[in-house]
């Protein structure tokens, strides 16, 4: 296997509804920040993975056809990744894998979301479950968050006040970036008296919907150092995916549902493979994905920066606080959308 690092990176500002340019054009402001970061030109690009979501976000049938050209992929290889949530992530293991296993040289990772298209989110949002047993019962995918919250607070004593730490924590590193969406600082109080969506979690508790792209031009060794100085190396990946039925994830008895398994999973692998021992040690800084408080506390535990179940503790001693021993979301994570899916 190959070694693999970043050399260009581009994002847009994320907003609610960006009425002045189409999805192509969206995903082209991302792409072209990334190749002038990287200092080449899209001739250079070897081949495209684009990341969108439900289709229903962006309001017309297969986004990446009708982006095609407008990020560079015309007569060259171009690959569409859709896992929901984790879009971004997916498209960007993927564009590692394409040059890891020896097929590309250079490879442009663009994801793009245009939630403003659908006048409400949560019914498109509402189709992932099973239409026989679970879509009667107007499941969500705040409700399944919340039904994480609740059992993490069973297990473990996780309180309101700790996931509303969490919140002012992001909102506050939100400030400091241009690029986010929600750049005001809330309080405790804020956050415990804001409107609940499901009990947990409550307005504050939750990422908001938002228009935005990110994208990355990822390169081989030998074509990262003519490119960059000090390319960005990929030491280590992982990569997990969980049963469809929410009940299914109690049938493992290593884990409890509301232990958020695939954290553990995809980090045990992702660190072996970068030869880390001591996450909690050897780990400076971390950037995860979570459109709910409870899921980054989760997140905690799962990357091994502190015990199973000491989340709540981590949370109250200020550690993933930007002037913390290990930062979490300084960029303001995904509950401000200062992070692209």
């Amino acid at each position: 296997m190959r070694q693999v690092a970043i050399v260009g990176v581009g994002q847009t500002k994320y907003v609610t509804k960006r009425k002045d340019v189409s999805v192509p054009e969206l995903a082209w402001e991302a792409s072209s920040q990334a190749l002038k970061s990287s200092g080449i030109s899209i001739d250079e690009i070897d081949a495209i993975v684009f990341g969108s979501a439900p289709d229903a976000f962006e309001g017309v049938n297969s986004p990446d056809l009708w982006c095609a050209t407008a990020v560079g992929a015309f007569k060259k290889p171009y690959l569409r990744i859709n896992t929901g949530g984790t879009t971004g992530g997916t498209a960007a293991l993927a564009g590692f894998s394409h040059i890891a296993s020896g097929m590309f040289d250079t490879v442009l990772v663009v994801a793009v979301q245009r939630v403003g298209e659908s006048p409400d989110a949560q019914r498109i949002l509402n189709t992932i479950w099973d239409p026989v047993y679970e879509k009667d019962l107007a499941l969500n995918i705040i409700t399944t968050g919340a039904f994480v919250a609740v059992r993490q607070m069973e297990l473990f004593g996780i309180t309101e006040e700790q996931l509303a730490k969490i919140s002012v924590k992001n909102h506050k590193n939100a400030m400091k970036n241009p690029y986010a969406h929600l750049q005001f600082e809330v309080t405790l109080e804020d956050v415990l008296t804001s409107r609940v969506l499901c009990w947990p979690l409550k307005l504050l508790d939750v990422c908001p919907r938002s228009d935005g792209a990110c994208a990355v031009i990822m390169a081989s060794e030998k074509k990262a150092r003519k490119i960059k100085s000090k390319p960005a190396w990929i030491l280590g990946v992982g990569s997990i995916t969980d049963t469809y039925g929410l009940g299914d994830r109690w049938v493992d008895p290593t884990f409890d549902f509301g232990d958020v398994a695939v954290h553990y999973r995809s980090a045990k692998k992702a660190y072996r493979m970068a030869g880390i021992n001591n996450p909690r040690k050897e780990i400076d800084v971390a950037e995860v994905y979570a459109p709910f408080t409870n899921l980054e506390l989760s997140s905690y535990e799962g990357l091994g920066f502190c015990d199973r179940g000491k989340g709540g503790e981590f949370v109250d001693q200020g550690i993933a606080d930007i002037t913390g021993d290990l930062p979490v979301n300084p960029s303001g994570g995904v509950q401000t959308a200062a992070l692209s899916r």
